[in-house]
């Protein structure tokens, strides 16, 4: 089994930064491709970025091109999303995600929920405005 698991949620104000990280447990190995997905109160939940274990082939949601950066050591089997210039719009619980299934298939894209084999619980981020 895997398991995932999100830390460094909290509250900053807008402008500010955090980081959050994923440790990932079981059978690593298993996993390609991570993903960050994040969830408002009353909205679906929306991809944010997406890293392949492999290539390290990157993706990441419009909204946060050039604020947010996803990063991955498979060493510590941790996943990193570095997030900058924090907006009030960018609060939401954040879900780490990863998936068995390649980068390239051409059935799964990387930035669908619906794709993705195991989940964290979440982290809360809070920005003010």
């Amino acid at each position: 089994q895997v398991q995932l698991v999100e830390s460094g949620g909290g509250l900053v104000q807008a402008g500010g930064s955090l980081r959050l990280s994923c440790v990932v447990s079981g059978r690593t190995s298993s996993i390609v491709v991570m993903a960050w997905f994040r969830q408002a109160p009353g909205r679906e939940r929306e991809f944010v970025a997406a890293i392949n274990r492999i290539d390290r082939g990157i993706d990441y949601a419009d909204s946060v091109k050039g604020r947010f950066t996803i990063s991955r050591d498979n060493a510590r089997n941790t996943v990193y999303l570095q997030m900058n210039s924090l907006k009030p719009e960018d609060t939401a619980v954040y879900f780490c995600a990863g998936r068995r299934s390649s980068w390239y298939d051409p059935s799964n894209n990387p930035s669908s929920a619906e794709g993705y084999d195991y989940w964290g619980q979440g982290a809360q981020v809070t920005v003010s405005s």
